[in-house]
């Protein structure tokens, strides 16, 4: 087994798991989630789906990596030939991530840009609608949105720039730079924000447990969603940087690190995001529960409106903001890349230059049919499917086939040899029985909701993504590697 590449040093190699798992959804996700689904009483089932899926799940995928030193598709097919048909389709789900991932980048690069004039104005929905994200109106589809499709140009040429290199000297390099200037950049306007006046409104609104809520399922689904999606579980890029790690690399030790980290930035990240929101809520005379909302509209729409009457400040916080934003996202985007680069390079002979090179073209032309009118509307539709449907199966397909199919108990040598920590039978407990059955039903009711709920054109943009995916999985399991 050849290893292609390898990480300078473990600390490298954090930082680019930090990278990869700090992203878009730490920012506007979290806060979110954490206010609508009973406040501080959402920490128990929070860091019960870290201790249960999050931590052990991230040990198995770092133990897969490091012990195979291979890409995705090949570990599976060295399993069973039969699998690395299921390797493909993962990845190529993964692909698509970065496909749209890389649109809402280049909405938070118009914002960037936007924040040194304001030039958002005073209705700042209509700015988003009528020049960065579009509207769910089909008829908005015949055109592009120039700002946004510039943007998605840029940030490909970007994200090819680094992922062609090796990847110490490309996202390893990157990652230590941009992993420390995010924290320092968040730590900043965390520690302003919580000192605005109303402040303390914003984070009793956010802290307060509504401890009834712990007797709905759906929080605990929420709970386990949120890690999932935070930690970028299950998407092969753990498992794809872990087999790039030297070896006496300390893997649990490491996961720890990382899973602590990214709960860390994500939940003092909610303390400054309702600190500002309690600063508008006050200066503004708004009611707390009317700022709250999910994604793109707290960040996009609510936050330029506070800015717009922070005065000074607003001018200060507004770049800083979209610019940490914007490192989450070049991080994340590069790991969501790395899975499909790897496999495909391995399995058709290419270079890692040319691979990406080809990659990028098709990912950035894909890109760009997404910065229509209807951006955001697709960007949605697609976001859900490929989390609820494709990622969250596939993660539970994961825990099978490494633990029935392959054996478990033959990754606990590597991962416990030079770890401070040790994993033993309660782990492989959880990863034969307890994940796989919390993912499928996870997986069972997200399907029940989506499609309960889904209209025609939606199902549509699903059934062309479940077609695509299957027709370039079969394609790619089907060609010969160069080796044979």
């Amino acid at each position: 087994m050849s290893q292609q590449t390898q990480w300078d040093s473990s600390l490298a190699f954090i930082f680019a798991m930090i990278g990869a798992a700090v992203g878009l959804g730490n920012i506007w996700r979290f806060s979110y989630v954490l206010y609508s689904n009973g406040g501080g009483s959402f920490f128990i089932p929070y860091f019960v789906a870290i201790a249960i899926m999050g931590i052990p799940f991230l040990i198995l995928e770092y133990g897969v990596g490091f012990s195979f030193k291979e890409s995705f598709s090949k570990i599976m097919k060295d399993i069973k030939p039969q699998f690395e048909f299921i390797a493909w389709i993962l990845v190529l789900f993964v692909f698509i991530v970065v496909i749209y991932y890389m649109v809402i980048l280049s909405w938070d690069l118009v914002y960037l840009l936007s924040s040194f004039t304001f030039n958002w104005g005073t209705n700042t929905a209509e700015y988003f609608v009528h020049s960065v994200g579009g509207s769910s109106n089909l008829s908005n589809a015949s055109f592009l949105l120039i700002p946004t499709t510039v943007g998605v140009l840029i940030l490909w040429v970007v994200l090819w720039f680094i992922a062609n290199r090796d990847v110490d000297k490309g996202i390893g390099k990157v990652s230590k730079i941009l992993i420390p200037a995010l924290f320092v950049i968040m730590g900043i306007i965390i520690v302003y924000a919580l000192t605005l006046p109303g402040a303390s409104l914003g984070i009793n609104t956010l802290l307060t447990p509504d401890w009834s809520k712990l007797l709905d399922v759906n929080i605990w689904l929420a709970a386990f969603a949120q890690i999932i999606f935070s930690l970028s579980m299950g998407q092969a890029i753990a498992l794809t940087y872990a087999s790039y790690l030297p070896e006496n690399s300390k893997l649990i030790d490491n996961v720890l690190i990382v899973v602590a980290s990214n709960s860390a930035f994500e939940i003092c990240t909610a303390f400054g995001v309702f600190s500002i929101l309690g600063y508008m809520s006050v200066t503004a005379g708004t009611p707390m529960v009317q700022l709250v909302t999910e994604g793109t509209g707290l960040v996009f729409i609510v936050f330029p409106m506070i800015f717009n009457i922070m005065g000074p400040i607003g001018r200060i916080l507004a770049p800083l903001l979209f610019l940490a934003i914007l490192f989450a996202g070049v991080t994340s985007a590069l790991g969501f890349f790395e899975p499909m680069l790897n496999s495909a390079s391995a399995k058709l002979g290419w270079s890692r230059k040319k691979t990406a090179t080809v990659l990028a073209v098709i990912g950035c032309a894909f890109s760009i049919l997404l910065t229509t009118g209807i951006s955001s509307y697709l960007v949605g539709i697609i976001d859900a499917f490929v989390n609820e449907f494709g990622i969250l199966l596939l993660i539970g397909v994961q825990c099978i086939v490494f633990a029935w199919f392959y054996g478990v108990e033959h990754f606990l040598p590597a991962l416990n040899e030079h770890s401070t920590f040790k994993v033993g039978k309660t782990w492989s407990f959880v990863i034969k029985y307890l994940l796989p059955i919390v993912l499928i039903i996870m997986w069972a009711i997200g399907i029940i909701q989506l499609f309960s709920t889904a209209k025609t054109f939606e199902i549509i943009i699903d059934v062309i993504i479940i077609v695509a995916v299957f027709v370039f999985g079969v394609i790619f399991t089907k060609l010969k590697p160069v080796e044979e």
